[in-house]
């Protein structure tokens, strides 16, 4: 088993590009398997972020949350610099109302679920990452009703129910955080609980490659329904990423962030919280239902950049040399050596 865990650790990006292809494949030759497949997004995604979470040692959590130039730099760079690029590169389909709130709503919210599997994929902090998740929850959802009262007006804001990000974050973030708290402590005690964390850690690869397949499955038809309203949208996400890097890079250099927190830095800065923002914008009335589609299609797009830095950001920030052997450790090997 673990030869094919370390073949898929080096294999990880054609198989996650296989799994794209293979979920855009069955949502247009299917139709049909779009509402199963959106109902079992959240189901999958707690899977895989309980499998992420196993590989985070818990007992180093208190040195995450000491970590305040980290935690400064991400807040900065998530409700500082994010909102300045976002108002300016939202100028493209500002004319469109409903595509405005739609880029709004999902470029303004950092990820703080999928963007731990992608930071350790890269060889980014992850655990300090997963430390600041719940002040990066709590701070956007303060947050966004103030950035959407500045960009588009007082009356649209009273339109936005908050309740879905409460439910997002007990779902996706607190029940997978406990489960893995819990089967960690039976790991250290138990032979049946080391065997479910080995067992969960050497699934990542086949969990993130569900993921991704169940998301475009869901999403694919209603995109290419849309997609001439929604071309406009696709720039606006490409430059986005391309515009934070840099931005990232930068923020973790000037703060003088070790590799690993600068990396962490730059895929927070790029990853946005689609599927957490994706119930909020479902609850805006009727004269906005192109929004969701606004949303999915950010999903689609950064799924398919991610695929790609999880290559390039290591190559943009690389490891020193005396560094390198640990960093180009498997995942559950890595996962237990403490970041410099």
């Amino acid at each position: 088993m673990r030869a094919g865990v370390e073949w898929m650790e080096r294999q990880q990006v054609p198989l996650y590009l296989a799994a794209l292809v293979a979920g855009a494949g069955i949502g247009l030759l299917i139709p049909g398997v779009a509402a199963p497949a959106e109902l079992a997004i959240n189901p999958v995604l707690g899977m895989l972020l309980y499998a992420t979470f196993l590989g985070v040692p818990f007992a180093k959590m208190g040195l995450a949350f000491r970590d305040w130039r980290f935690l400064t730099t991400i807040l900065v760079i998530n409700f500082v610099a994010v909102p300045v690029v976002v108002f300016l590169l939202s100028r493209i389909v500002a004319h469109d109302q409903v595509l405005l709130i739609g880029v709004l709503f999902v470029l303004l919210t950092p990820c703080v679920d999928y963007v731990i599997v992608f930071t350790g994929i890269a060889g980014g902090a992850k655990d300090r990452l997963l430390a600041a998740a719940p002040l990066l929850m709590l701070a956007q959802m303060l947050l966004l009703p103030l950035y959407l009262w500045l960009f588009v007006g007082s009356e649209f804001v009273q339109a936005v129910d908050l309740a879905p990000f409460v439910d997002a974050f007990l779902l996706l973030i607190a029940l997978p955080l406990a489960a893995a708290a819990l089967t960690q402590f039976a790991a250290a005690h138990i032979r049946a609980g080391r065997i479910v964390q080995d067992v969960l850690l050497g699934a990542m690869v086949p969990l993130m490659m569900l993921t991704l397949a169940v998301v475009v499955a869901s999403q694919i038809t209603g995109v290419g329904q849309k997609l001439p309203a929604l071309l406009l949208a696709i720039p606006v996400y490409v430059l986005f990423a391309a515009v934070m890097v840099p931005i990232g890079a930068v923020a973790g250099r000037i703060a003088r962030l070790d590799v690993p927190g600068r990396r962490a830095i730059v895929f927070s800065g790029v990853t946005r919280n689609s599927l957490v923002v994706l119930p909020l914008v479902l609850a805006l009335p009727t004269a906005f239902n192109l929004a969701p589609l606004v949303v999915v299609t950010q999903a689609l797009v950064e799924l398919m950049i991610m695929v790609v830095f999880v290559r390039l950001i290591p190559r943009l920030l690389p490891t020193p040399a005396r560094n390198h052997a640990a960093t180009t450790m498997p995942l559950h090997s890595r996962a237990h050596i403490r970041e410099p």
